[in-house]
């Protein structure tokens, strides 16, 4: 079956930067609902798209087509009292850009701390960097009705909706890709 819109997609992947430092090693495969979904990168789609299981590629992603440029206006200074303890580089806290508004909430991620003060980054850990995916497909199936309504894969290693008796589904049954942008 060739991937096209409505196909659910299961790749294996690395990712490096472009100086080919390894950034992400997959172990587990990338599942995704293929067709403008916004499950993945669109430059993944495009270059997957009309492929077959079995078809391997390494493409290369600017920054404009994965996650942006880097942007200095996203960093914030705020007072060290203003979070909670215990604070470590690499916590992640939900705020809003200089000036934003409540839709405007970001995720910050703390980049240093000094004693009285903390940097909080607000761009994406992989914004400014030129991204290269080795890629093989493993395996393409038709999306069922539920997952092209839902706009994401459901089952293993996809998303799992609670039924009416409140399944919990199999451990471990989460869905890995999800819109960036």
């Amino acid at each position: 079956m060739k991937i096209a819109k409505n196909t659910v997609v299961t790749v294996e992947y690395k990712l490096s930067d472009a100086q080919n430092n390894l950034i992400e090693d997959g172990r587990q495969p990338m599942v995704y609902l293929h067709g403008g979904y916004e499950n993945t990168l669109p430059k993944i789609e495009e270059e997957l798209d009309g492929k077959d299981a079995g078809y391997a590629t390494t493409i290369q992603i600017e920054p404009e087509d994965a996650f942006g440029d880097y942007d200095p206006n996203l960093l914030k200074v705020e007072e060290r009292a203003r979070l909670p303890e215990p604070l470590e580089i690499g916590m992640q806290f939900e705020g809003l850009p200089e000036g934003g508004e409540d839709d405007d909430a970001m995720i910050f991620t703390v980049t240093e701390i000094a004693e009285d003060k903390v940097v909080l980054d607000g761009n994406h850990p992989l914004a400014g960097m030129a991204l290269r995916f080795e890629l093989k497909v493993v395996d393409v199936r038709p999306a069922t009705e539920e997952e092209i309504a839902h706009e994401h894969v459901h089952g293993a290693h996809g998303h799992h909706h609670d039924d009416e008796e409140g399944d919990e589904g199999e451990e471990g049954d989460h869905f890995r890709s999800h819109p960036i942008h």
